[in-house]
């Protein structure tokens, strides 16, 4: 009980001392701007590796291998990596 009540006046002091903080949004353009100079190359560097090995193969199949491929690149790596460094500059504050 007593470890509740420490944690809570410390959150309250943290709250008193604290500055609000802006609401913030990304910008779709910047957003979309940023992920595609990340897509691009990848993509395209995953359909020089890809289409060699699947030359015979119908479109859907080929896909069928780059698709995950791509998407777990992007999830993996090239959001969080784009996040990390462009995130100033597609997030902007919220007006209300």
């Amino acid at each position: 009980m007593a470890e509740a009540t420490a944690s809570a006046g410390s959150a309250a002091a943290k709250g008193a001392n604290a500055r609000p903080q802006a609401a913030l949004a990304p910008v779709r353009h910047r957003q979309f701007l940023v992920t595609l100079l990340g897509v691009y190359p990848i993509i395209t560097l995953l359909l020089y590796v890809v289409l060699p090995m699947t030359a015979a193969w119908p479109i859907w199949q080929t896909t069928l291998i780059v698709a995950p491929l791509m998407v777990a690149i992007m999830v993996f790596w090239l959001i969080p990596t784009i996040q990390r460094l462009f995130g100033r500059f597609i997030m902007q504050p919220v007006k209300s």
